[in-house]
């Protein structure tokens, strides 16, 4: 970890600051929610298929956020050990 930049390290701090939060745990919780029920061919028309892919793509995101900053953050400080 010795070769990591201070600013990369305050981003990871940070990023890890949000995820031990309440707010954050809510946030997901709640994503989850919207996302099993968004994750649906239900009400998709031609016109609105592209924003419900976004939609999900999206909700997606957010849910798996937590485990790629620490998977990233994990090959960096490997990388530097």
């Amino acid at each position: 970890m010795a070769n990591m930049n201070t600013e990369l390290q305050k981003y990871y701090d940070s990023r890890f600051a949000m995820f031990s939060q309440q707010g954050w745990k809510d946030l997901v919780e709640d994503v989850k929610t919207m996302l099993h029920a968004s994750n649906t061919l239900s009400g998709v028309t031609p016109d609105n298929l592209g924003f419900k892919q976004g939609e999900v793509s999206i909700m997606r995101w957010i849910l798996s956020l937590q485990d790629t900053t620490e998977a990233a953050y994990k090959d960096l400080t490997d990388e530097n050990t």
